[in-house]
């Protein structure tokens, strides 16, 4: 019974993880190839996307190796970088609550695209809400994985251009947007959260907005969480 409730979550988790696949490996085998020539060999980039699992806090932290060591500077990066991930942690209280020894990998493996997913899917009533929510962020950290590990491995032989290839996941998240606003009959929540970006945008410039933005949306939908679950926008 438990084998099947397993492989029910797969089955049902694996299809939105998918365009994923592409862009982590796509950038994964970039960020392996960046550290091999920082003169890194191959088991740096796939001990690092192993244990660290942060995207662009990994490509940030192969400079760092380079130079003198400084722990805070190195802290205070790190929480720059990835601030945004607190936001993300406060909201998925909720869903990780009730899931005992799975939150605690479901806390390490959280990251954009797995937030996007697990906060969004409606998860079918027949899946088993925990084990789904850990086979999303199984899969993408095993995507993230296998694109440093042969980028790494091949670093040596491959030239590799990585000009304009954040733009990757920008255009996922676009892809996750859009499918998301499709499925969706009320679309409150995404209005709030592009105008509250929007916003931040024009007072805080294209380099600060991020932090700004996400404090916003917290608030706003604080205040506003009560009307919300009237009208229907989000569940009670």
């Amino acid at each position: 019974m438990e084998k099947h409730r397993i492989c029910a979550a797969f089955s049902a988790a694996f299809p939105y993880t998918t365009p994923i696949l592409a862009g982590f490996v796509f950038l994964g085998i970039a960020y392996g190839i960046y550290m091999n020539s920082l003169g890194f060999s191959a088991i740096y980039p796939i001990l690092m996307s192993l244990t660290i699992f942060a995207g662009s806090m990994e490509f940030v932290a192969a400079n760092l190796l380079l130079g003198s060591f400084q722990p805070m500077n190195a802290l205070l990066l790190t929480l720059m970088v990835n601030g945004r991930h607190l936001f993300y942690g406060l909201s998925m209280l909720e869903k990780y609550k009730r899931l005992g020894k799975k939150k605690h990998y479901l806390i390490f493996g959280l990251c954009d695209e797995s937030y996007a997913i697990n906060s969004t899917v409606k998860i079918p009533d027949h899946v088993d809400k925990g084990w789904f929510m850990v086979f999303v962020t199984l899969l993408n950290h095993l995507y993230w994985v296998l694109g440093s590990a042969i980028g790494g491995i091949f670093g040596s032989i491959i030239q590799f251009n990585t000009e304009g290839i954040e733009f990757v996941m920008t255009a996922l998240f676009v892809v996750i947007f859009v499918d998301q606003w499709m499925k969706e009959k009320k679309q409150e929540i995404a209005i709030i959260g592009l105008g509250v970006s929007i916003f931040s945008l024009i007072i805080f410039g294209g380099q600060n907005f991020i932090l700004p933005s996400m404090a916003g949306i917290l608030i706003v939908l604080t205040v506003l969480k009560r009307p919300l679950e009237k009208r229907g926008a989000i569940s009670a």
